[in-house]
Formats: C-alpha cells, sequence, structure tokens
C-alpha cells in the first residue's frame, strides 16, 4: 500500500480568448490590453517598451484581435511617407500563438496601406520567416526612410542592433 499513488484531477485548462477573431480598430478602451501585449515582450528584449502617453497618441495606427476584457493580438501601421510605412509593434498573447493572429493584423495593415496608395511597407523584425512567408524581403537598413530610426535613437540595442529589415512592395 505504500506504493499507491493518487491521482489528481487534470486541470481546467480555460481557452485564453473567446469570441470572434477580427482584427477591428483599436481604441482608447484598448491601450492597456496593447501596452499589456507589447509590455511583455519588451521585458524579454523583443520589442521596444511602450508608455501609455505614446499608445493614446498612436491609438489610431492600431488594429487589434479581442474583446473589452482581454486581447490576444495587436499591431500597428506607422505611415513615415507619402510612400511607405512601417507594420509595428505586431505582438500575439502567446497563448494564441501560430493561429494565424499575427497573419490576419499583418494582412489587415496592408489592406489598409492599400487603401492609402502606400507603395511599400517594412517591418524591423526578429521572426524572418514570418514576415518572409508574407512576401517581405530582407533588406539593407540604409534603405528605409530615416525617420524610422527615430524609435532606434531610444533602444538599448541601438549599437549592436541585431532585428532585420524587411520590405514588401504593395501591388
Amino acid at each position: 500500500m505504500d506504493n499507491l499513488v493518487t491521482l489528481q484531477p487534470a486541470p481546467v485548462v480555460q481557452a485564453p480568448y473567446e469570441g470572434p477573431l477580427d482584427v477591428r480598430a483599436a481604441s482608447l478602451r484598448d491601450v492597456s490590453g496593447i501596452l499589456q501585449l507589447i509590455n511583455t515582450f519588451a521585458a524579454k528584449g523583443i520589442m521596444l517598451p511602450r508608455t501609455e502617453f505614446e499608445m493614446a497618441e498612436n491609438i489610431r495606427d492600431f488594429v487589434v484581435i479581442g474583446d473589452s476584457e482581454r486581447l490576444a493580438a495587436c499591431g500597428a501601421l506607422h505611415i513615415y511617407s507619402p510612400t511607405a510605412a512601417e507594420i509595428r509593434s505586431l505582438a500575439v498573447d502567446p497563448a494564441w500563438q501560430a493561429h494565424g493572429l499575427g497573419r490576419k493584423i499583418v494582412s489587415a495593415l496592408e489592406r489598409d496601406a492599400a487603401s492609402l496608395g502606400l507603395s511599400s511597407l517594412f517591418a524591423f523584425t526578429y521572426v524572418e520567416g514570418f514576415f518572409g512567408k508574407l512576401g517581405y524581403q530582407v533588406v539593407d537598413r540604409g534603405m528605409l526612410p530615416s525617420k524610422a530610426w527615430k524609435d532606434c535613437l531610444r533602444c538599448p540595442k541601438f549599437q549592436a542592433c541585431d532585428e532585420i529589415a524587411m520590405l514588401k512592395t504593395l501591388g
């Protein structure tokens, strides 16, 4: 009897998000959820941290997937010139990665860029394969608008940046 093992019931696994997984424009109510997504990755050195002020100031750049309780993904289209914009702050809750949400966010941002008449999109990323599957090509940073470097100036990795610059020409 000393070798008897007591089995514990399996923990109940709660779905990370329930509801339609549709992309929508972000609103000011989403600021805290966007900050939580972005700053979780920023704490790991994968993204730049953002502040509540920055989010409120740039909320119109963002699209999200989620509801008023929790966001599953976010991303922004930041315009730098009449022809070029950056896809940035792309973040997917780890519980929802590999479910196509990043692709949905990028597709929505690309449609927005095309509707504005932009001819190219770029991104700085650590996930070359993801953007490569979406038609982005690795490029030299010097090909990108110089204004894109303004965020780089406050990055702790500025002198030894290891992000990959990727570019997509819109048809």
